[in-house]
């Protein structure tokens, strides 16, 4: 897992033949005036656009997930949203069998940390991060950008 803010974006170019195409994407768009959806912004680089309402820790936890085909760049636009981590290597309750199609595996596990967002950060999760976003009160506006592995 990484935090930073989109300032400091360039120093991640190199992590992943995709970051830069995705972090240039950020860098050239209103945040808050992307339309909620699911889009391409290249080959490998797609973005999903929510804006819903935060839920309890309890109740996002029951989504802790992790993904193996995709990393998440996360984006907190609006609102206030804290979201909760723990190495999957930690985890050791998976609900289900992985979703190959979704790309995604549950966990039963309980986060060992959370943090919160400000405007201008955001959080790339790997393979190896499980988490739970979307706690927080009232509407969030969220960007993912899927980084195809």
């Amino acid at each position: 897992m990484i935090i930073d803010t989109l300032a400091s974006a360039e120093k991640y170019y190199g992590l992943h033949k995709n970051f830069k195409v995705a972090f240039e994407y950020l860098a050239s768009q209103n945040l808050a005036a992307l339309e909620v959806g699911k889009f391409e912004i290249a080959d490998g680089v797609k973005a999903i656009v929510s804006d819903n309402e935060g839920k309890a820790a309890k109740v996002a936890a029951e989504k802790f997930e992790c993904h193996n085909k995709n990393i998440d760049i996360q984006i907190c636009i609006r609102g206030n949203e804290t979201i909760g981590w723990k190495p999957r290597t930690d985890c050791t309750a998976p609900k289900g069998e992985y979703n190959d199609e979704k790309d995604v595996l549950f966990y039963a596990d309980a986060p060992d940390m959370h943090f919160a967002l400000k405007g201008g950060q955001f959080v790339i999760f790997f393979p190896e991060d499980v988490h739970a976003p979307m706690i927080g009160e009232g509407l969030i506006k969220k960007l993912v950008v899927k980084v195809t592995i």
